[in-house]
């Protein structure tokens, strides 16, 4: 009996309502969300934010349109590093550091993997971007510690 009611119990449920959140007008690729860019509508759309506190701070990746969900790929952190600066490449292996400039061949944000390529070898490395700027190369990425700034 206990296993019936808990069945008609658990069918009987109406499903849990989400929120998706939206933007509220059209906004452009590489502008700082604010409270006032975005909104939340009823109804949960796989891929796309819950939250507002998940968005307001981010940058968009692509141009937001109005009324439109905002999906997990659509947003990131602000970008720290611009296509074409130049930025410091570091590498690290036990007491060794090695440094030298790069080129950004993109626009990444804290903790983006970015595609630097060395000024002096003309070679193209991928590295972690540092709040610093910098951009942290090693084969292990998982393992990278913070690197202290002068």
């Amino acid at each position: 009996m206990t296993r019936l009611a808990f069945l008609v119990l658990t069918l009987a449920a109406a499903p849990a309502a989400a929120d998706t959140v939206i933007a509220a007008r059209t906004i452009r690729a590489q502008t700082l969300l604010s409270a006032t860019d975005v909104t939340l509508a009823k109804g949960d759309t796989a891929g796309a934010f819950g939250l507002l506190d998940e968005v307001v701070g981010q940058e968009a990746r692509v141009a937001l349109y109005g009324g439109r969900p905002i999906g997990l790929s659509d947003v990131g952190p602000p970008a720290v590093i611009d296509r074409n600066q130049i930025v410091l490449l570091v590498y690290r292996s036990g007491g060794l550091t090695m440094t030298a400039e790069g080129r950004a061949l993109g626009r990444a944000g804290v903790g983006d993997r970015l595609k630097v390529m060395n000024l002096t070898s003309h070679q193209t490395v991928t590295g972690l971007v540092r709040a610093d700027g910098s951009v942290t190369v090693n084969p292990n990425f998982d393992s990278i510690p913070d690197i202290p700034t002068n």
